[in-house]
């Protein structure tokens, strides 16, 4: 992506509305006990996926227009060799129109990370670093079967900065049993040494089928209960706004404005992404659709000369009002306010919420307080029926 291995159309004011692209890598070393994402231990399998991943790119380049942003997720995409990725980033300069200021993130294991794997991804194009730390104690790391140290995490971090990267983000996770609150307000501080752009701080969440949520319903460990969910998040929003830190999303903190993820807030405000691979997500013109969640189907469907799509779906105007509202008021720049007004149920559960303290309006927009924060999932369902 360096140099003019891209088609890059000017930087233009207002980019914000382009398309993004992601590119699942459903691959993994080993499969964390928490994770719910798709994603297959069966590294012989790459070469393969390579192959259909250059069909599916082919058949989807007149789909969308010029992207803005290109984000490599997973899965664990750090376990592809460097010959894999520069792979990836030929075929997609080849098919696609990137423009100049293209923000372009890979998500990256630490315990993938060597010295010369950072400068070789640097290399690359790759402007954005997405690094799963998750934790900086040892025991909390074995507990989500992370295969990385908390001190392979510093050193990672480390060989991000002498590569050049300028714009870092960390994936951390709180409401770890056993974990206290001076715990995880240590990791943070520890965090925070190595002046990250970017934090993401995630309660850990037991998804149905994980490994660790079979070990809860079996009483191998009590989850955190609401109380302790919220004095975890409102001792991390605290904290990381002390350090100057932006809560622009319920989960996300930076350091500036213009250092949050420029590709996650496509998917937050109804911007067009494609997605490419097993599971990939696509959404434009009103409607969303999704790749098969199997790499041998995903293959076997695009050798046959199929796109490898499991399903789709056309959004109605209410359905799309809907998500506006419920991912807006996950962020700081909340919905307009005329997604609610103009029904009189409506505007007086608007003022029952304003005089509970959990939403406020400003400029003719709608945002949920930090209090509100913690009931985000459920405040949009007080405007709908």
């Amino acid at each position: 992506m360096p140099g003019n291995t891209m088609r890059a159309e000017g930087n233009t004011p207002g980019h914000s509305r382009r398309p993004g692209l992601y590119v699942h890598v459903p691959f993994c070393k080993t499969k964390c006990p928490y994770c719910a994402f798709y994603s297959v231990e069966s590294l012989s399998l790459i070469p393969r996926w390579l192959d259909a991943f250059e069909k599916e790119v082919i058949q989807s380049r007149h789909r969308f227009g010029t992207f803005d942003t290109l984000y490599l997720g997973g899965g664990t995409p750090s376990v592809l060799n460097m010959r894999d990725l520069e792979r990836i980033n030929e075929v997609l300069a080849r098919h696609f129109t990137f423009a100049a200021d293209t923000e372009i993130t890979i998500e990256v294991n630490p315990g993938d990370l060597t010295e010369d794997k950072a400068h070789s991804i640097k290399s690359l194009g790759f402007n954005r670093v997405n690094l799963g730390v998750q934790a900086l104690d040892d025991r909390e790391l074995a507990f989500l079967g992370r295969r990385h140290t908390a001190g392979e995490a510093e050193k990672a971090l480390r060989n991000l900065r002498y590569a050049g990267f300028e714009n870092i983000g960390i994936d951390l996770m709180y409401g770890i049993p056993g974990q206290s609150v001076k715990a995880w307000i240590e990791t943070l501080t520890r965090t925070l040494g190595f002046q990250p752009e970017h934090i993401s701080c995630y309660q850990l969440t037991l998804e149905k089928g994980t490994v660790l949520w079979k070990m809860k319903e079996q009483g191998l460990f009590h989850a955190s209960g609401q109380e302790r969910e919220r004095e975890f998040f409102l001792a991390t929003s605290s904290f990381l706004e002390d350090a100057g830190y932006i809560q622009y999303e319920i989960s996300n903190f930076a350091r500036d404005p213009a250092l949050g993820s420029r590709h996650n807030r496509k998917y937050w405000f109804h911007v067009p992404y494609l997605g490419l691979g097993p599971s990939a997500h696509s959404f434009g013109e009103g409607a969303r659709w999704w790749n098969v969640r199997s790499v041998i189907g995903y293959c076997a469907a695009l050798e046959r000369g199929d796109l490898p799509i499991a399903g789709r779906e056309r959004l109605t105007e209410e359905q799309i009002r809907l998500e506006a509202v419920s991912l807006g008021l996950r962020t700081d720049h909340g919905v307009e306010l005329t997604h609610i007004t103009g029904d009189p149920e409506a505007e007086q559960t608007l003022r029952t919420l304003q005089d509970a303290g959990l939403i406020q309006v400003s400029n003719g927009r709608l945002k949920a307080t930090r209090q509100g924060f913690l009931v985000a999932d459920r405040l949009p369902l007080c405007f709908f029926s």
